[in-house]
Order: C-alpha cells, then sequence, then structure tokens
C-alpha cells in the first residue's frame, strides 16, 4: 500500500493512513513496519457469502491530508 500511494513508511503513520471495510470485523489492516496489506482476521467464506457464487470485501485507504 504504501508503495501503491508512493509514500514512505513514516508518512504512513504522519497522514494517518488507515484501512476502512465494510461491516464490523475488519478482515484487513496496514504492517505498520512494511506497509503491507496483511489479513488481521480469518476470512471464512461459508459465513461471509454463503450463497453468492462471487465474495467480495470491501475496503477503503482512508488517507488523512492532500496527496
Amino acid at each position: 500500500v504504501a508503495k501503491d500511494l508512493a509514500l514512505q513508511l513514516p508518512a504512513l503513520r504522519e497522514r494517518g493512513v488507515r484501512l476502512v471495510c465494510e461491516g464490523r470485523t475488519q478482515y484487513f489492516a496496514l504492517h505498520g513496519k512494511t506497509g503491507h496489506l496483511v489479513t488481521a482476521e480469518r476470512v471464512d467464506r461459508e459465513p461471509l457469502c454463503r450463497r453468492v457464487q462471487k465474495c467480495v470485501l470491501r475496503c477503503e485507504v482512508v488517507v488523512e491530508g492532500e496527496m
């Protein structure tokens, strides 16, 4: 994520970069030392998308301040 946003790792914290996902459970997070997108919770397709062929989890990367 840091690379895709063209930010150095310290800038992630300085700009308050965070990941926001739909629903209560935050399945993904940003790794503080690498800037990588990582799983924060176990993603179990059965309870999430029981009757849906294509399972999609929508998340947004929020950056405070101007880019």
